[in-house]
């Protein structure tokens, strides 16, 4: 069983303080990655400790940590300068840190954070960062061996995962849970600049969730939404044997276009969510296995318009 780590520097889980969102610096997610990135290489270079960071500016360790991860901290222009002072960076280093806090200022948007806030009573706590990731990135590749990616469920397959997760939430929270799943999905619908690319188990297929009913409904959305040129749906069946999704298990791969003005490309990031938490994996060597295993998923899986036939197959018979 995978170990999941709350807070590590490569894997970590959002930590946040909803008293002071309305004073957080809260631009947009690719700048502050940018910006967080930064700050650590300069800080490594300086050989200074995250420690000393905060010692310097008034700030706790863990927001250092925050800082680089590129998640919204309270800091200010002069701490900011203090840093660079810290970490004896050159007249372009701290020009390039300083132009990255202004866009990020610049892209800030509303104060509170994403529009998905509003729901962030009813979803887990890894959310709001999780969501910052997805809403930027331009290219989301999963792989899944039970259930669907939420971006390709239909409300009443969401519906039953949330009853059987928790039989008592309320039927107002679990119609919020599905109005924010919906609103999620609208980006399928931006076209070439976001590419959806899912690899589905034969395992997904053939779970009966909600019931026969609702499968059937739910793999001819399948059918559908796989149809459109930005999304492409591979089922992998259960006669190829052994292959490296079966030890990797489910995960998403989050990857993002070029900084605007700035070409800097943020690396990619794995999500990978389990019953009691989340992980979000940064390193390169986690996501180059991670690379690995997709292109070995790739490898064994049906194509397209296989992989179309077989969903309309399990439709049929969950219909008959």
């Amino acid at each position: 069983m995978r170990n999941t780590l709350n807070f590590q520097p490569d894997t970590f889980q959002q930590e946040q303080n909803p008293n002071s969102e309305a004073n957080n610096m809260v631009g947009s997610t690719l700048p502050r990655r940018a910006l967080g990135r930064l700050l650590r290489e300069l800080r490594k270079t300086s050989q200074k400790s995250q420690l000393s960071a905060g010692l310097a500016i008034d700030m706790s360790p863990p927001s250092i940590n925050r800082l680089e991860a590129g998640q919204r901290v309270k800091i200010s222009t002069p701490q900011f300068s203090a840093l660079l002072d810290l970490y004896a960076a050159s007249a372009d280093q701290r020009a390039q840190v300083l132009a990255l806090v202004e866009e990020t200022k610049a892209t800030k948007g509303d104060p509170k954070g994403g529009w998905w806030r509003a729901y962030s009573d009813v979803v887990g706590s890894h959310f709001d960062h999780y969501m910052g990731l997805e809403e930027v990135c331009n290219r989301f590749t999963a792989f899944q061996l039970t259930l669907l990616p939420g971006l390709l469920q239909t409300p009443e397959y969401r519906r039953s995962m949330i009853v059987t997760n928790d039989p008592d939430m309320s039927g107002v929270d679990i119609e919020r849970r599905i109005e924010l799943a919906t609103r999620r999905q609208a980006r399928i619908q931006e076209g070439d600049t976001f590419l959806v690319d899912v690899l589905l188990s034969e395992s997904v297929l053939r779970h009966q969730i909600g019931g026969p009913a609702v499968m059937s409904d739910q793999l001819i959305h399948l059918t559908e939404v796989g149809q459109m040129s930005n999304v492409s749906i591979r089922v992998v069946p259960h006669s190829v044997g052994s292959y490296l999704g079966l030890i990797a298990q489910s995960f998403i791969l989050l990857e993002f276009p070029p900084l605007r003005d700035r070409g800097l490309i943020e690396p990619p990031v794995i999500f990978i969510e389990e019953w009691e938490g989340a992980l979000f994996l940064e390193e390169d060597k986690a996501i180059q296995r991670h690379r690995n295993a997709v292109a070995d998923i790739r490898r064994v899986a049906l194509d397209e318009d296989a992989s179309r036939q077989l969903l309309v197959g399990f439709a049929k018979e969950y219909s008959a």
